[in-house]
């Protein structure tokens, strides 16, 4: 079918909103492939979701989904005999992996809500696009696109998409009933995608703040996966003022506090780095982060490092030596919220100098005289007074 121009996020006319036409997901070989086997069986299929909204946001897409009015059983049938293999990944809510390739595509039959408990549902499937679409959380997340890019919209989602307005389908309260991890997901996709002059949706807030209690039934693995994303948001500074204004960052960091968030940011971006969400994990301190967020092993040790680093006395430059450049940066900015002040501009070229630096004396060139015990203070000794020369000794300078 032909297309019109491509109107950015449907501004224009919401009766024609087209995705993009340079939409990567939208001329993707495989995604087309399964919707034509699901279409030439008779059936709807329409991309759904975040691969929909962030297109018309022109923002980066890392998931294709699939919705369609095909139950399961004959998604799978129609894939087999279209010779693609189907994987039933999700089959109790209706989702089923298509191999095209060696590329995977989740489609999902339209559904329903029958039962919720907070943190799982019971669903009917459905032939229904606006039921599907009434089942998930936010308006912006209820976009549909047809294989040939053209958007439905059942509930009005282009309007908000169009003010960044983060606003939940129908009645705030039911949706976060339905799963309570909707309250931290409000939070986070406010700092990726909401308007802060506009502030947050009032009766998304007074809701939030009626269901507090139940981000106790929420696993901490749930509530760390959703904190991680959000602290990766660009600046998620007014998100995080909204958790802590409603209580919400209290239930899950207790202890935590914004202050030194903002300067992070700040800093961060004024010394032009990449972004790491443990370093603001660590500004914003509270009790316990690594067991209530259930980090792993490898995340917990860079904002212990992190943390550490910050309020202990090794310059940056050792710090950088010893524990890398990330550390290092790390703890550079929350030195410098806490003082106020803006870090050095050269310090990004000191900290990469420091991380990279080899020290040039071995053990080797201390023995025999030295060994044992005394074979390792000395070269400790040696170490140290390289990094305080500001690894400018020598090898020779260092044995004379």
């Amino acid at each position: 079918m032909g297309r019109d121009r491509a109107y950015v996020a449907g501004m224009d006319r919401s009766d024609a909103a087209l995705i993009p036409a340079e939409t990567a997901w939208l001329t993707d070989a495989g995604a087309q492939t399964v919707c034509r086997v699901l279409s030439d069986g008779g059936h709807q299929i329409f991309f759904v979701g975040g691969c929909v909204r962030n297109a018309l946001l022109g923002a980066t897409v890392s998931d294709i989904d699939l919705a369609t009015d095909a139950a399961p059983d004959r998604v799978i049938k129609l894939a087999e005999a279209a010779g693609l293999k189907a994987v039933p990944t999700g089959i109790a809510h209706g989702t089923v992996t298509l191999i095209v390739g060696d590329t995977p595509y989740e489609v999902t039959t339209f559904r329903r809500d029958v039962q919720t408990d907070g943190r799982r549902a019971v669903v009917a499937y459905s032939h229904d696009i606006k039921e599907d679409a009434q089942r998930r959380d936010f308006t912006m997340n209820a976009l549909y696109a047809t294989p040939e890019g053209r958007v439905v919209d059942p509930l009005g989602g282009i309007a908000d998409l169009r003010t960044r307005r983060i606003r939940f389908i129908d009645d705030a309260t039911a949706r976060i009933r339905e799963d309570y991890l909707r309250v931290l997901r409000y939070f986070r996709f406010h700092a990726w995608y909401g308007d802060s002059a506009d502030g947050f949706d009032p009766d998304a807030l007074s809701a939030i703040g009626e269901n507090i209690a139940g981000l106790e039934t929420l696993s901490a693995e749930r509530i760390g996966a959703e904190i991680r994303k959000l602290l990766q948001a660009p600046d998620p500074v007014f998100a995080l003022s909204g958790m802590q204004q409603t209580g919400v960052l209290g239930a899950i960091l207790p202890g935590s506090d914004t202050r030194l968030v903002a300067p992070v940011v700040h800093f961060e971006s004024m010394q032009k780095w990449r972004r790491d969400w443990r370093t603001r994990l660590a500004a914003l301190g509270g009790i316990d982060s690594v067991d209530r967020l259930r980090l792993s092993k490898a995340d917990a040790r860079k904002l212990i490092a992190i943390r550490d680093a910050a309020f202990a006395g090794p310059t940056l430059p050792e710090i950088a030596f010893r524990d890398g450049a990330g550390i290092a940066r790390g703890a550079a900015l929350l030195r410098a919220a806490l003082a106020e002040q803006m870090p050095d501009p050269n310090l990004s070229a000191t900290i990469e100098t420091a991380a990279n630096a080899t020290f040039p004396v071995a053990a080797a060139d201390l023995m025999p005289e030295f060994d044992g015990k005394a074979l390792g203070r000395r070269l400790r000794e040696i170490e140290q007074m390289w990094i305080d020369s500001g690894f400018t000794l020598t090898r020779e300078q260092l044995l004379g």
